[in-house]
C-alpha cells in the first residue's frame, strides 16, 4: 500500500539524490519548479528528460538506466498511463544496483497496480502527492 502517513513521507524526504523523470526545462511548469525547489533545499536533482541536454544546471539523462550516480528516490512527472513502464525501470534498477528504493509519483498521477508491483519488489511508493508541498508542510 502506498505511503500516505506523515512518518513515512518524512522518512522519504531524507533522500539526498532524486532522479526526476519528466523534469522540464520550462519555468512555471510544476515539473520544473518542484525540482528547482528541491535543489534549493539541498537535494541533488538528476533530471531525466530525453529532449533536454541540461535542466537546472545539471546534465539530463535520456532514461533512468543511464543515470550513473546512486539514486535514493525517483520523482515522477509523467502521465498515469506511463507509470507501469516507469516503475518497471525503477524495479529493474533497484534489483540490479540496490538503489532507487523509493518512487514519489506527483500530484494527480497514480497507478495502483504498478505501485503494488513495485512495492512487492521492496520499493516504497508515494502516489498523487506533491513532494514540494509535503516538504514545506513537514519540514517548513
Amino acid at each position: 500500500m502506498p505511503i500516505t502517513d506523515d512518518e513515512g513521507l518524512d522518512r522519504l524526504l531524507d533522500a539526498d539524490t532524486v532522479a526526476v523523470i519528466g523534469c522540464s526545462t520550462t519555468p512555471g511548469k510544476a515539473a520544473h519548479d518542484v525540482p528547482a525547489y528541491l535543489q534549493r533545499h539541498g537535494y541533488r536533482v538528476i533530471p531525466v528528460n530525453p529532449f533536454a541536454d541540461e535542466v537546472l544546471g545539471e546534465p539530463a539523462y535520456d532514461e533512468l538506466a543511464d543515470v550513473e550516480a546512486d539514486v535514493d528516490l525517483v520523482n515522477v512527472f509523467r502521465p498515469s498511463e506511463e507509470i507501469p513502464e516507469i516503475l518497471g525501470a525503477v524495479r529493474e534498477r533497484h534489483a540490479e544496483r540496490g538503489d532507487a528504493g523509493a518512487a514519489w509519483i506527483q500530484l494527480g498521477i497514480s497507478h495502483d497496480e504498478a505501485a503494488a508491483d513495485a512495492e512487492s519488489d521492496g520499493i516504497e511508493v508515494v502516489q498523487d502527492r506533491c513532494m514540494k508541498v509535503e516538504h514545506k508542510r513537514l519540514r517548513g
